[in-house]
């Protein structure tokens, strides 16, 4: 299996794949939820309502993981899973320029001017910024295993 250059993650983690947030709850138990992101080629930036499970947990503990993976079938798969602490970042104007960054990454500068995302974007936000201090990947993609039927 394969891993990816600086630059592949780069590249990989531009396209609008779906990311997946591991936080752990005060009781221990752990919560994980998909989210859109936007990679700096340093940090993560997720946005989510103040007062969100995953906001809330993250409050409590920072620490969590961040999977992002696709697959092509079979045994072929690319994945970027990254682990650290995050940082809440609550500035009201930053958040919503965030969010506005990552809702266009995802719906393109048309789709952010329909009335739903438009409105979504003004909500309140608190912005989750992971600069990880792990990095893992995988691209089995290169391998040349056929999908299995």
């Amino acid at each position: 299996m394969a891993t990816f250059s600086h630059a592949e993650i780069d590249a990989f983690l531009a396209e609008p794949h779906i990311a997946r947030i591991a936080t752990v709850r005060p009781d221990g138990r752990p919560h994980i939820a998909p989210m859109w992101f936007w990679w700096d080629g340093t940090s993560m930036y997720m946005e989510t309502p103040p007062t969100s499970v995953k906001a809330n947990n993250l409050r409590a503990n920072p620490n969590c993981a961040i999977a992002v993976d696709i697959t092509q079938g079979g045994l072929r798969f690319k994945s970027v899973i990254l682990e650290g602490r995050v940082e809440l970042l609550d500035d009201p104007e930053y958040a919503r320029a965030m969010a506005r960054r990552i809702y266009t990454k995802y719906l393109g500068e048309e789709g952010v001017q329909s009335p739903t995302p438009a409105q979504m974007i003004n909500n309140p936000h608190v912005i989750i910024k992971l600069t990880p201090t792990r990095i893992i990947t995988n691209d089995d993609t290169r391998s040349g295993l056929a999908p299995i039927p």
